[in-house]
């Protein structure tokens, strides 16, 4: 499934344009929702050094995958841009089916990587929704975003997708109705 969920997202999010009916209320809620979503998968990804340390800093403090909680807030400001209720539910039931599997697999995987140090993180940091203070584990950790890490990983792209498909959206609200 973890192969699958990026080509998965562009089938989705093309048939969520085709049954879409955007209207400027709903792109206007819509957005203001997303965008958080958009700057949350930021910030984590400024503090993510994928399988070289654990990531416990920035968003990292408050929930243990903060990049799917921003993609699924992102999703969640796209089906309410969307107008149309039934997507929504669609996006609810596709992003349990395709990231609670993924965010296992991942979890046993950072396990093996990190051992005990893993699991006390995994005892007081959630898996999804945040805690409201952050982690602490008493060492003191670099706490900075790096912009580095926000490029080598590329999540620039997130925004120009969002950007694009905002657009469209927006063509279909003023223009196809």
């Amino acid at each position: 499934m973890q192969r699958w969920r990026v080509p998965l997202g562009f089938v989705c999010a093309a048939l969520f344009f085709v049954f879409s009916r955007p209207r400027p209320l709903t792109l206007a809620i819509g957005g203001a929702v997303a965008l958080p979503g958009l700057a949350l998968r930021a910030w984590a990804t400024g503090h993510l050094r994928k399988n070289d340390a654990l990531a416990t800093t920035g968003p990292y403090a408050y929930t243990r995958n903060p990049l799917y909680l921003g993609s699924f807030v992102m999703g969640l400001g796209f089906t309410i841009a969307s107008g149309r209720l039934i997507l929504g539910i669609i996006f609810a039931a596709l992003f349990l089916g395709i990231y609670v599997p993924v965010m296992r697999v991942e979890s046993a995987t950072l396990t093996q990587l990190f051992g005990e140090r893993y699991l006390g993180y995994v005892n007081v940091v959630p898996l999804f929704l945040p805690r409201f203070s952050p982690y602490r584990n008493g060492a003191k950790e670099k706490n900075k975003f790096d912009a580095e890490l926000y490029k080598r990983y590329r999540e620039y792209r997130a925004a120009i997708g969002m950007t694009v498909a905002w657009a469209l959206l927006a063509l279909k609200a003023f223009y196809f109705r």
